[in-house]
């Protein structure tokens, strides 16, 4: 049975990630990128479909593990009875080449150690062929995938494994690197593990040290933005929700999705993130991606994207693997790809309105893309959608759906105002307004004294804590008021937020799932809008305490088990993380530039401003660990 959630860490080369488990097992890593087909799948299944186990060879040891400084080199330290020793591992890239490397170093005593390596190539459904090189390098192979083990240690094959066995004294050093490369291309050349250990190091600490650490939570808010670049892909710019797929949102649960894709409602808090700390290289290359994604006709805009833009991202179930923990089905592919979901209009309109205001380099074909946008929600802001949740329980008018078109017409509506661009503003004032009346018409319960989550319902949702963050309202409206009274009184568990109650049928789906990260965040973001400081900390606090031993967050919490859940690890969780960090730290920060019912016209007020801020840094091209 797979590990906990928490119990696992990540490393990656800007193209890929994997899993760690704490007992030296890398149950999930995909080749060569973030959604490619999994080469270990352990953690959706067991050991036959896919891993690679480094660890002692007697059970027992105390096992404790960290981060390298500012990098995403992992050591994990294992003491038994005989002595002691830390596993490197990290994963560095070359060309047309990626490269998992793992060191074993003795730091006293001796310790007998065990490499286990099973290969299983399309989520665990394929075994390779493997054969031995003449410079006594492992090839394995099947289709167009190739893997090369290489080490020094003596290696044996049993039942359909790879079994090295070998003992580490004081001071020794023991490496293994597997490398994946196309097959029907040349055998990469042998590779030096030491020295791209350390080249990874120097990529990550370079990228890391511009970062200005102020402010009591500048470590959490570094290791998030480690992670959200480790999310990133060098090349194409996009940045994928999460490293997995089917992680579920409850054990045993059906609630079991694919994040390993882009998903537009990310874009705005993805700027914020990266302008606040200074990464205007990678909020560039993120806008960029955005742009060519969305290019098109307007009615084809999709809520989620492949990481190079690829909009076919069919949805299908992989019988053979039993799910995390027996939650089934795994899915591959995400069909909320069809889904029509009106807020993400407002995402990329508010993500190019940040992006104007940063001082980003802007497409002169932009501003013409943004009004096409604009002219299509002018004929379907008033139609039903699937809602922010993705949900498939069919479609309704759902409240932060129409906020969100609001927030559309808005930021247009600024940008031709604050960058004197052409636009009929006349018109799209008179829409932004008409919404506005809508929303607050039939989207609020004057019983309840709150918004709902959809037009003619008494149901409560958490993205209902977005209207005063997004400037729709002030947080000082008796509505938001009510609003966040409602949902602190019906949507908080163990001084966690739900979305919503599952329970209710909306979203078609069997009931039960954990208290959604992001939206407890945006809870104590509403207390910082409404001064309430004492219980934003306490909660951003609390929040902090769910981080695992190496800083990382899934998507959701279960308070009862007290076990994260849900895809992992988590951009949005993250995202949240590292813009309410900077909301607590004074006035200026994100969520005082996204609520502000008016800007500063051009410029970069708001952004690049070191006084409370934690980091800053140049602009980094799309570069990657071990990239040369």
């Amino acid at each position: 049975m797979a590990s906990r959630i928490e119990d696992y860490a990540a490393i990656g080369n800007c193209e890929t990630l994997a899993l760690v488990g704490r007992d030296g097992s890398i149950d999930w890593l995909c080749f060569p990128r973030f959604d490619s087909a999994a080469c270990f799948s352990a953690l959706l299944g067991d050991s036959e479909q896919g891993r690679w186990l480094v660890a002692p060879a007697s059970d027992g040891a105390e096992i404790s593990r960290r981060y390298r400084d500012d990098t995403l080199i992992l050591e994990t330290t294992f003491k038994t009875a005989s002595g002691s020793v830390c596993v490197v591992d990290f994963m560095s890239r070359r060309e047309g080449v990626s490269d998992l490397v793992r060191i074993v170093r003795g730091i006293h005593g001796t310790v007998a150690m065990r490499s286990e390596l099973v290969a299983r190539f399309e989520y665990g459904s394929v075994v390779p062929w493997v054969s031995r090189k003449e410079d006594r390098r492992l090839e394995l192979t099947a289709g167009a995938d190739r893997l090369i083990l290489e080490t020094r240690v003596p290696l044996r094959g049993a039942n359909r494994r790879t079994i090295g066995e070998f003992d580490v004294a004081a001071g020794d050093e023991v490496a293994f690197t597997l490398s994946w490369s196309r097959s029907y291309r040349p055998v990469p050349p042998p590779f030096r593990a030491t020295d791209a250990l350390a080249e990874v190091e120097l990529f990550w600490s370079s990228w890391a040290a511009p970062i200005k650490r102020s402010g009591e939570w500048s470590e959490a808010v570094v290791r998030s933005l480690l992670t959200l670049k480790a999310l990133s892909h060098r090349e194409t710019g996009g940045i994928v929700a999460a490293g997995t797929t089917s992680l579920p949102e409850k054990i045993g649960g059906t609630r079991n999705w694919d994040y390993r894709f882009c998903w537009l409602r990310d874009a705005t808090f993805t700027l914020y993130a990266l302008l606040e700390a200074g990464f205007l290289g990678e909020a560039q290359a993120w806008r960029l991606w955005l742009l060519r994604a969305v290019a098109g006709s307007p009615d084809d805009l999709q809520i989620m994207y492949g990481v190079a833009g690829e909009r076919r991202l069919v949805e299908y179930a992989v019988p053979w693997l039993s799910g995390y923990q027996k939650s089934e089905p795994v899915r591959i592919g995400n069909a909320a790809a069809g889904q029509v979901q009106l807020d993400v209009y407002g995402e990329v309109l508010d993500a190019l309105y940040v992006a104007r205001r940063a001082g980003l380099a802007a497409n002169a074909a932009t501003w013409g893309l943004e009004c096409a946008l604009i002219a299509h929600l002018e004929t379907i802001w008033d139609q039903p959608d699937d809602g922010i949740w993705e949900v498939r329980g069919g479609r309704k008018h759902f409240t932060h759906s129409k906020v969100m078109a609001w927030v559309a017409f808005d930021r247009a509506v600024r940008s031709s105002e604050e960058f004197g661009l052409e636009a009929p503003l006349d018109r799209w004032r008179a829409i932004r307004d008409r919404i506005h009346r809508r929303v607050c018409d039939d989207g609020f319960d004057v019983k309840q004294n709150s918004f709902v989550q959809s037009f003619g319902v008494t149901a409560l949702d958490a993205s209902l804590l977005l209207l005063p963050i997004v400037g729709f309202l002030p947080a000082s409206d008796p509505r938001v008021l009510g609003t966040l009274a409602a949902i602190e009184q019906n949507l908080v568990r163990d001084g966690f937020v739900l979305r919503y109650h599952t329970t209710a049928g909306t979203d078609g789906l069997p009931p039960g799932e954990g208290a959604f990260l992001a939206c407890s965040f945006w809870l104590a973001d509403n207390y910082v809008l409404q001064g309430r400081i004492d219980e934003a900390r306490a909660l951003f606090t609390r929040l902090l305490s769910l981080r695992n031993d190496v800083g990382l967050l899934a998507e959701e919490y279960d308070p009862s088990s007290k076990r994260q859940l849900g895809n992992f690890p988590q951009a949005f969780s993250h995202l949240a993380l590292i813009n309410t960090a900077r909301n607590l730290m004074g006035a200026g920060g994100p969520v005082d530039q996204r609520s502000a019912g008016s800007s500063e016209t051009g410029g970069t007020k708001g952004f690049g401003s070191r006084a409370s801020s934690v980091g800053e840094a140049p602009i980094k091209d799309g570069s990657a660990p071990g990239s040369g």
